[in-house]
């Protein structure tokens, strides 16, 4: 049979649609009418068995009249191999079609590793959406959490994906801490490191807490309570030696204010006259100047009270283009723009009480006219040393309580207990108020000292 030409089939025309057109070896086309013209599909007649079938080589001019005759050779010699072309064909569109899903799968898994890769965040972005939901909610809108983070652990694993944090890397973190001695700092960064995780945990950011598996009392040994009260004669020491301690006035002042009254050290700083009741004798700690973010009125002793006006005599009044208008903050910093920074009166003390240390760079020389008998003290023993006061004069441990400002942690009574102990606080205030100023008075009357409880009550 001969075989056909190209020329053959560049002369077809429309009249030839339908024909059928030999060429060698089983090979046959059919003449079609196609949108671009003329096309002759060619198929392989082959016989399995006693069944004749057609195996489909391709459509000239798609494909060249070689090309076609190519794959009806390969047809041709899987026949010779005993394996049926068309059944060959479909076996190789499976494979054709598993590799391409296998393609799409991988091209899918690495798209999905490059989302996933895109949306892990590292610590310093976990930071960053924790301060802003909630560190934001805090009094100083997080600002001393980001200066101890910026410091001391951002720069350590702040790069580090949240997701690859481990145990080790917040014990870096903590390690560093020890190393410079600063171990309730680093139980502090421990603490916020962990309340961060489980936010993270919260937002399904993270699967686990890398700092679950961590104890707290690990980091640098369990936590020292303080229980540091000042003695009758230790007041009556105070009394003697704070005025040769060359210190400010305002600082003298603020030691007995927070004897009297049991407030915090940073509630006594940020105070303001606004909140001073000079005629009814009260003094109102703001729910923001409060630890725990709940109003606190203070009725004040005469003793407070008395405290109070010699101090409005020395900050209660500021000059403002030459003339004197009231001031705002009972201590004002330097530059009467705000209140005193809340650690200058801790440390005006912690420098009086350096013993045989030399004085620090810029800082008082007196290194020992706080000293007492007892040992080191700071502002916030003050305040316990008032609460111990108030329950060695006879005021009930709930009274003593509730002028601490302490939060009631029984919760059943925290909800349903709303008697407010107005009375009994003044009474307990003003005990106390008279108790100091019999301790203060330099006459040459004896004080009866109370008697020392075998066990102090600790409060904070």
């Amino acid at each position: 049979m001969a075989k056909l030409t190209v020329k053959q089939l560049e002369n077809l025309t429309a009249a030839d649609v339908g024909k059928r057109l030999s060429d060698e070896h089983s090979l046959f086309g059919v003449v079609k009418q196609r949108q671009e013209g003329i096309a002759v599909l060619f198929r392989f007649r082959y016989r399995t068995g006693t069944k004749s079938q057609d195996f489909t080589c391709g459509t000239w001019p798609g494909r060249s009249l070689k090309e076609i005759r190519e794959e009806r050779d390969a047809a041709r010699s899987m026949l010779a191999a005993g394996r049926d072309p068309n059944e060959g064909r479909r076996l190789q569109r499976m494979e054709a079609m598993a590799a391409d899903a296998e393609a799409q799968a991988a091209a899918q898994a690495r798209l999905a590793e490059a989302e996933s890769l895109k949306a892990r965040i590292t610590v310093q972005e976990l930071f960053e959406r924790w301060s802003t939901v909630e560190l934001i909610r805090r009094k100083d809108s997080g600002k001393e959490v980001r200066r101890m983070f910026e410091k001391d652990v951002l720069p350590l694993i702040g790069a580090i994906a949240v997701e690859d944090i481990r145990k080790g890397h917040v014990t870096h973190v903590t390690d560093a801490l020890l190393a410079r001695g600063v171990n309730r700092m680093a139980k502090q960064i421990f603490s916020l490191m962990r309340q961060m995780f489980r936010f993270a945990v919260d937002r399904d950011i993270l699967d686990g807490d890398p700092t679950a598996a961590i104890r707290k009392a690990k980091i640098g040994g369990r936590d020292t309570e303080r229980d540091r009260v000042l003695s009758e004669d230790e007041i009556r020491d105070l009394r003697d030696q704070l005025p040769s301690a060359s210190l400010l006035k305002s600082t003298e002042l603020a030691i007995w204010l927070i004897l009297a009254t049991c407030c915090r050290i940073g509630e006594l700083l940020k105070a303001q006259w606004q909140h001073i009741n000079f005629k009814t004798g009260e003094w109102l700690i703001p729910a923001e100047n409060s630890k725990n973010g709940k109003p606190h009125n203070v009725q004040l002793s005469p003793f407070a009270l008395e405290k109070f006006k010699e101090l409005h005599a020395i900050n209660g009044k500021t000059l403002s283009d030459g003339k004197a208008q009231p001031a705002i903050w009972c201590f004002p910093n330097r530059a009467i723009t705000d209140h005193v920074c809340v650690k200058s009166v801790t440390k005006q003390i912690g420098d009086r009480q350096r013993g045989d240390e030399a004085p620090m760079s810029r800082r008082s020389p007196y290194t020992k006219a706080l000293s007492l008998r007892g040992g080191p003290w700071v502002p916030h023993d003050l305040r316990r040393t008032g609460a111990t006061m108030m329950t060695a004069l006879g005021v009930l441990p709930e009274v003593a309580e509730r002028c601490l400002n302490h939060t009631e942690e029984n919760r059943v009574r925290r909800t349903y207990q709303r008697y407010s102990y107005e009375k009994e606080m003044r009474q307990a205030w003003d005990l106390l108020g008279e108790r100091l100023a019999l301790l203060v008075r330099r006459d040459d009357g004896k004080v009866v000292l109370l008697p020392t409880t075998a066990k102090r009550r600790k409060t904070s």
